[in-house]
Protein backbone atom coordinates (compact mmCIF):
# COMPACT_ATOMS: atom_id res chain seq x y z
CA UNK A 1 0.00 0.00 0.00
CA UNK A 2 2.70 2.19 1.12
CA UNK A 3 4.67 1.69 -2.20
CA UNK A 4 1.48 2.42 -4.27
CA UNK A 5 1.44 5.76 -2.46
CA UNK A 6 4.89 6.27 -3.25
CA UNK A 7 3.97 5.86 -6.55
CA UNK A 8 1.23 7.95 -6.81
CA UNK A 9 2.66 10.92 -5.13
CA UNK A 10 5.95 10.75 -7.47
CA UNK A 11 3.53 10.67 -10.86
CA UNK A 12 1.64 13.63 -9.34
CA UNK A 13 4.29 15.36 -8.56
CA UNK A 14 5.91 14.51 -12.11
CA UNK A 15 2.64 15.93 -13.47
CA UNK A 16 2.63 19.00 -11.32
CA UNK A 17 6.31 19.62 -13.22
CA UNK A 18 4.91 19.36 -16.59
CA UNK A 19 2.20 21.42 -16.11
CA UNK A 20 4.07 24.32 -14.54
CA UNK A 21 7.63 24.86 -16.48
CA UNK A 22 10.65 26.93 -15.70
CA UNK A 23 9.83 29.45 -18.19
CA UNK A 24 6.85 31.13 -20.23
CA UNK A 25 6.61 31.95 -23.61
CA UNK A 26 4.25 33.96 -25.50
CA UNK A 27 3.21 33.45 -29.01
CA UNK A 28 2.50 37.07 -30.63
CA UNK A 29 0.61 37.44 -34.34
CA UNK A 30 0.11 39.97 -36.31
CA UNK A 31 -1.14 39.07 -39.94
CA UNK A 32 -0.12 36.00 -40.42
CA UNK A 33 3.49 36.74 -38.87
CA UNK A 34 4.44 35.35 -35.18
CA UNK A 35 7.43 35.77 -33.05
CA UNK A 36 7.64 34.08 -29.54
CA UNK A 37 8.09 36.07 -26.61
CA UNK A 38 10.25 34.87 -23.52
CA UNK A 39 8.95 36.42 -20.51
CA UNK A 40 11.92 36.83 -17.66
CA UNK A 41 12.09 35.64 -14.19
CA UNK A 42 13.98 38.42 -13.15
CA UNK A 43 10.69 40.48 -13.30
CA UNK A 44 7.71 38.50 -11.72
CA UNK A 45 5.39 41.09 -11.40
CA UNK A 46 5.49 42.25 -14.94
CA UNK A 47 5.95 38.45 -16.26
CA UNK A 48 2.44 37.57 -14.34
CA UNK A 49 0.58 40.71 -15.07
CA UNK A 50 1.05 40.55 -18.89
CA UNK A 51 0.79 36.45 -18.21
CA UNK A 52 -2.65 37.43 -16.96
CA UNK A 53 -3.91 39.77 -19.79
CA UNK A 54 -2.40 37.39 -22.47
CA UNK A 55 -4.72 34.73 -20.89
CA UNK A 56 -7.74 36.36 -20.50
CA UNK A 57 -7.44 37.81 -24.08
CA UNK A 58 -6.92 41.25 -23.75
CA UNK A 59 -4.54 41.86 -26.45
CA UNK A 60 -6.10 40.33 -29.01
CA UNK A 61 -7.89 42.75 -31.30
CA UNK A 62 -4.63 45.71 -29.71
CA UNK A 63 -2.89 47.55 -32.28
CA UNK A 64 0.40 47.96 -33.08
CA UNK A 65 -0.24 52.19 -32.95
CA UNK A 66 3.40 53.22 -32.66
CA UNK A 67 6.04 52.50 -34.51
CA UNK A 68 9.29 53.88 -35.30
CA UNK A 69 11.96 52.53 -37.92
CA UNK A 70 15.37 51.82 -35.70
CA UNK A 71 14.32 52.80 -32.58
CA UNK A 72 10.79 50.15 -31.43
CA UNK A 73 7.15 49.57 -31.95
CA UNK A 74 4.64 49.60 -29.22
CA UNK A 75 1.34 48.24 -28.53
CA UNK A 76 -1.47 47.39 -26.13
CA UNK A 77 -3.30 50.56 -25.66
CA UNK A 78 -6.74 49.23 -24.71
CA UNK A 79 -8.29 52.10 -26.72
CA UNK A 80 -6.89 51.15 -29.79
CA UNK A 81 -9.01 48.21 -30.60
CA UNK A 82 -11.94 50.13 -31.85
CA UNK A 83 -10.19 52.79 -32.55
CA UNK A 84 -10.98 54.60 -36.02
CA UNK A 85 -8.59 55.23 -38.88
CA UNK A 86 -6.00 57.80 -38.23
CA UNK A 87 -7.20 58.25 -34.40
CA UNK A 88 -4.72 59.51 -32.14
CA UNK A 89 -3.35 56.39 -29.66
CA UNK A 90 -1.32 56.03 -26.63
CA UNK A 91 -2.81 57.32 -23.62
CA UNK A 92 -4.96 54.37 -22.82
CA UNK A 93 -4.03 52.05 -19.97
CA UNK A 94 -5.85 49.92 -16.85
CA UNK A 95 -6.58 51.75 -13.71
CA UNK A 96 -3.22 50.44 -12.18
CA UNK A 97 0.44 50.47 -12.66
CA UNK A 98 3.59 47.77 -12.35
CA UNK A 99 6.45 49.04 -9.97
CA UNK A 100 9.54 49.04 -11.89
CA UNK A 101 11.32 46.04 -11.80
CA UNK A 102 15.01 47.11 -13.36
CA UNK A 103 17.53 44.67 -13.03
CA UNK A 104 21.42 44.92 -14.78
CA UNK A 105 21.30 41.91 -16.61
CA UNK A 106 18.23 43.09 -18.67
CA UNK A 107 18.96 45.45 -21.38
CA UNK A 108 17.62 47.00 -23.88
CA UNK A 109 18.97 44.72 -27.26
CA UNK A 110 17.51 44.13 -30.22
CA UNK A 111 14.35 42.15 -29.57
CA UNK A 112 13.83 42.81 -25.93
CA UNK A 113 9.81 43.38 -24.80
CA UNK A 114 9.90 45.93 -22.26
CA UNK A 115 6.87 48.06 -20.50
CA UNK A 116 5.45 51.76 -21.82
CA UNK A 117 4.84 53.98 -18.93
CA UNK A 118 4.36 58.00 -18.53
CA UNK A 119 6.51 60.34 -17.11
CA UNK A 120 5.94 59.48 -13.27
CA UNK A 121 8.89 59.72 -10.88
CA UNK A 122 8.85 56.25 -10.07
CA UNK A 123 9.22 54.56 -13.18
CA UNK A 124 5.98 52.66 -12.86
CA UNK A 125 5.41 50.89 -16.15
CA UNK A 126 1.84 51.04 -17.49
CA UNK A 127 0.19 47.92 -16.90
CA UNK A 128 -0.89 47.05 -20.41
CA UNK A 129 1.61 49.22 -22.75
CA UNK A 130 4.21 47.32 -23.97
CA UNK A 131 6.86 47.74 -26.55
CA UNK A 132 9.83 45.38 -28.74
CA UNK A 133 13.01 46.97 -29.64
CA UNK A 134 14.16 46.88 -33.12
CA UNK A 135 17.32 49.89 -33.04
CA UNK A 136 20.39 50.09 -34.53
CA UNK A 137 23.86 49.37 -33.87
CA UNK A 138 26.24 51.80 -32.29
CA UNK A 139 29.77 52.12 -32.45
CA UNK A 140 32.25 51.79 -29.14
CA UNK A 141 32.74 55.58 -29.43
CA UNK A 142 29.26 56.43 -29.33
CA UNK A 143 28.74 54.27 -26.71
CA UNK A 144 31.81 55.61 -24.46
CA UNK A 145 29.77 59.16 -25.17
CA UNK A 146 26.40 57.82 -24.01
CA UNK A 147 28.18 56.11 -20.45
CA UNK A 148 29.56 59.70 -20.28
CA UNK A 149 26.36 61.81 -21.26
CA UNK A 150 23.39 59.49 -20.00
CA UNK A 151 24.56 57.33 -17.80
CA UNK A 152 27.13 59.92 -15.62
CA UNK A 153 29.86 57.76 -16.48
CA UNK A 154 28.79 54.59 -15.26
CA UNK A 155 30.12 51.84 -17.73
CA UNK A 156 28.44 49.67 -19.87
CA UNK A 157 28.87 45.85 -19.32
CA UNK A 158 31.64 44.36 -21.86
CA UNK A 159 28.96 41.77 -23.28
CA UNK A 160 26.31 44.27 -23.30
CA UNK A 161 28.77 46.52 -25.43
CA UNK A 162 29.43 44.37 -27.94
CA UNK A 163 25.56 43.20 -28.42
CA UNK A 164 24.66 47.17 -28.89
CA UNK A 165 27.58 46.98 -31.20
CA UNK A 166 26.91 43.76 -33.49
CA UNK A 167 23.21 43.24 -32.71
CA UNK A 168 21.87 46.65 -31.97
CA UNK A 169 19.05 48.00 -29.35
CA UNK A 170 18.47 50.92 -27.49
CA UNK A 171 20.68 51.61 -24.76
CA UNK A 172 20.00 54.92 -23.93
CA UNK A 173 16.48 53.28 -22.56
CA UNK A 174 18.83 51.36 -19.90
CA UNK A 175 17.53 52.10 -16.17
CA UNK A 176 14.58 53.59 -17.12
CA UNK A 177 12.25 51.68 -18.71
CA UNK A 178 11.59 47.77 -17.39
CA UNK A 179 12.70 45.33 -19.78
CA UNK A 180 11.12 41.97 -18.65
CA UNK A 181 11.09 39.45 -21.86
CA UNK A 182 12.79 39.20 -25.26
CA UNK A 183 12.37 37.61 -28.55
CA UNK A 184 13.68 34.19 -28.78
CA UNK A 185 11.90 32.95 -32.31
CA UNK A 186 10.60 35.58 -35.43
CA UNK A 187 12.89 38.42 -34.24
CA UNK A 188 12.18 39.47 -38.34
CA UNK A 189 8.47 40.43 -37.07
CA UNK A 190 9.62 43.39 -35.57
CA UNK A 191 11.43 44.37 -38.60
CA UNK A 192 8.62 43.73 -41.09
CA UNK A 193 6.44 46.00 -38.98
CA UNK A 194 9.42 48.69 -38.30
CA UNK A 195 9.47 49.05 -42.51
CA UNK A 196 5.53 50.08 -42.87
CA UNK A 197 4.68 53.48 -43.55
CA UNK A 198 3.35 55.78 -40.65
CA UNK A 199 1.07 59.02 -40.34
CA UNK A 200 2.33 61.83 -38.39
CA UNK A 201 2.02 60.46 -35.26
CA UNK A 202 3.90 57.34 -35.97
CA UNK A 203 0.89 55.30 -36.45
CA UNK A 204 0.99 52.58 -39.17
CA UNK A 205 -1.45 53.66 -42.33
CA UNK A 206 -3.01 50.38 -42.01
CA UNK A 207 -3.90 48.61 -39.29
CA UNK A 208 -1.80 45.94 -37.33
CA UNK A 209 -4.21 43.92 -34.58
CA UNK A 210 -2.10 41.62 -32.80
CA UNK A 211 -3.27 37.93 -31.08
CA UNK A 212 -1.18 36.54 -28.36
CA UNK A 213 -1.44 32.86 -26.95
CA UNK A 214 0.52 30.96 -23.65
CA UNK A 215 2.96 28.52 -25.01
CA UNK A 216 1.74 25.05 -23.73
CA UNK A 217 3.93 23.07 -21.57
CA UNK A 218 4.51 20.56 -24.19
CA UNK A 219 5.15 23.53 -26.68
CA UNK A 220 7.43 24.67 -24.32
CA UNK A 221 9.46 22.20 -24.61
CA UNK A 222 9.96 21.29 -27.87
CA UNK A 223 10.69 25.12 -28.17
CA UNK A 224 13.70 24.92 -25.92
CA UNK A 225 14.43 22.12 -27.11
CA UNK A 226 14.71 23.88 -30.69
CA UNK A 227 16.52 26.69 -29.89
CA UNK A 228 19.10 24.38 -27.95
CA UNK A 229 19.39 23.05 -31.30
CA UNK A 230 18.30 19.43 -30.67
CA UNK A 231 15.54 17.32 -31.56
CA UNK A 232 12.65 16.86 -29.26
CA UNK A 233 13.22 13.26 -27.88
CA UNK A 234 11.47 12.64 -24.54
CA UNK A 235 12.26 9.62 -22.76
CA UNK A 236 9.53 7.39 -21.64
CA UNK A 237 8.67 8.44 -18.43
CA UNK A 238 8.33 12.02 -20.46
CA UNK A 239 6.14 10.36 -23.43
CA UNK A 240 3.64 9.52 -20.71
CA UNK A 241 3.66 13.09 -18.95
CA UNK A 242 3.35 14.81 -22.42
CA UNK A 243 0.04 12.74 -22.40
CA UNK A 244 -1.48 14.97 -19.69
CA UNK A 245 0.08 17.53 -21.38
CA UNK A 246 -1.25 19.95 -24.30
Amino acid sequence: MKKILLLLLLVQTSLAFAINPVNSYVKLTVKGKECILLLYNKTPQHRDNFLKLVREGFYNGTLFHRVISGFMIQGGDPDSKHAAPGALLGEGDLDYKIPAEFNDSLFHKKGALAAARDNNPEKASSAAQFYLVQGKTYTAKELDRMEELKFEGEKIPAYQRAIYEHMGGTPFLDHNYTVFGEVVKGLDLIDSIAALPTDSNDRPLNDLPMEMAILTPLATRKLEAELKGVPYKPNIFRRFLDLFAK
